[in-house]
C-alpha cells in the first residue's frame, strides 16, 4: 500500500516547501522562508535535498543588484508530490493503522 510513499516528503519542512511550489509558479528563498518560518540554514539543506532528487528547481538572477533566488517544483517533483499525497490519503482511508478493540 505504501509503494508511492516518498521518504523525500517525510519531514514537515519538505511536505511545507512542496505544498507552497505546487500552488505557486515559483517563489523566492525569503518568501519561502517567511511563510514556512525556517531558518535562512534549515530552508537551504531542505532545498537542497529536494533539487539534488530533481523535484525543485532553482533560479538565480540579479534585479537591480541584489541577488535573488527563485524555487520552483519540477514536473517531477509534481508527479512524486501527488503520489505521496494520494498514497497517505489512500492509507488513512484505509484504516489499517487503527488499533483493533
Amino acid at each position: 500500500m505504501l509503494e508511492h510513499f516518498n521518504k523525500a516528503f517525510e519531514s514537515k519542512a519538505r511536505l511545507g516547501i512542496m505544498s507552497v511550489l505546487i500552488v505557486n509558479e515559483s517563489l523566492s528563498f525569503n518568501a519561502l522562508k517567511d511563510l514556512l518560518q525556517l531558518t535562512d540554514g534549515n530552508l537551504a539543506t531542505h532545498l537542497r535535498a529536494l533539487e539534488e532528487q530533481g523535484y525543485v528547481s532553482v533560479q538565480k538572477q540579479f534585479i537591480g543588484r541584489k541577488p535573488n533566488t527563485t524555487y520552483a517544483a519540477t514536473d517531477d517533483g509534481r508527479t512524486a508530490f501527488t503520489q505521496h499525497l494520494n498514497t497517505l490519503e489512500a492509507f488513512i482511508r484505509s484504516g489499517t493503522f487503527q488499533e483493533t478493540k
